[in-house]
């Protein structure tokens, strides 16, 4: 009798000893081998095909990822439903965390490409217009000192010069010009010295776009004091007012001589 006592007594007893080897808190089902992690892509993505009975709380568990973090990458809601076959992101190799805001070097130019929206460049040329056509002959060069400006609408650039009588190494007239200028739409306003009449508009308006290189022609001529000034006789030219001044006194000599002539015929 007692001997059939033992055998269920021994039995229970080395149960007794093999849960107490268990660690505290394990189970069978809980030291279950977990899932690999999916190797990045060439892009960097770690990518995951869902299973049948898979759902957010189970893909995160798997992984051992953050749930919250999870739904950010996928763009999910709580209540997303997730269906065999589809294709879900992880995470991204080269960003461990996706609320992280670009690094300074991710918003650095790209090489070749401008910072700036660009710039351009206007040229002004006051030639004297000889004939008075209002269109520059290649006899017809730059005038000296004359004013010019260009202004942005815009506001962001307003520059002024003087205009030039050079001539370059082709015996071409130099213009006045004004680099690196802001693109927009831009007045370009001139003065001719003193001394001469426009034979052209005096201002003009244009779109200034990046690249662009614009040269405009603005005409005057000297009016015909300045001329009289130019022509003295001490040039070996003749003054206008010196020749009638001339006429007049050969005229009275004339009717003068006419008169004492007759004069003497009556004596």
């Amino acid at each position: 009798m007692i001997k059939k006592l033992l055998l269920p007594v021994s039995l229970a007893l080395i149960l007794f000893l093999w849960i107490l080897s268990i660690p505290a808190g394990a189970s069978p089902h809980a030291q279950a081998t977990p899932f690999p992690t999916p190797t990045p892509g060439g892009d960097g993505r770690i990518l995951y095909t869902v299973l049948a009975g898979d759902s957010q709380w189970l893909v995160a568990a798997k992984f051992n990822l953050d749930i919250e973090q999870l739904r950010l990458l996928n763009n999910w809601t709580v209540d997303e439903i997730l269906i065999e076959g589809q294709v879900i992101l992880l995470g991204l190799a080269s960003q461990q965390d996706p609320t992280a805001q670009p690094t300074a070097q991710s918003e650095a130019t790209p090489e070749g490409i401008p910072e700036s929206p660009g710039s351009g460049m206007i040229c002004i040329l006051l030639f004297d217009d000889l004939n008075g056509d209002a269109l520059r002959q290649e006899s017809e060069f730059g005038i000296v000192s004359g004013a010019v400006s260009v202004s942005q609408r815009a506001g962001e650039a307003s520059r002024s010069g003087t205009t030039m009588d050079e001539i370059d190494v082709d015996e071409e007239p130099v213009p006045t010009c004004f680099e690196e200028l802001p693109i927009g739409e831009y007045t370009i306003s001139v003065a001719a010295p003193e001394g001469y009449n426009p034979t052209t508009a005096q201002s003009a308006t244009l779109e200034l776009k990046a690249g662009d290189e614009t040269r405009l022609n603005f005409g005057a001529q000297l009016g015909s004091a300045a001329q009289s000034e130019i022509l003295t006789p001490e040039e070996g030219g003749r003054s206008p007012l010196m020749g009638l001044l001339g006429f007049v006194l050969l005229l009275s000599g004339t009717g003068l001589g006419l008169y004492t002539w007759q004069l003497s015929r009556r004596r």
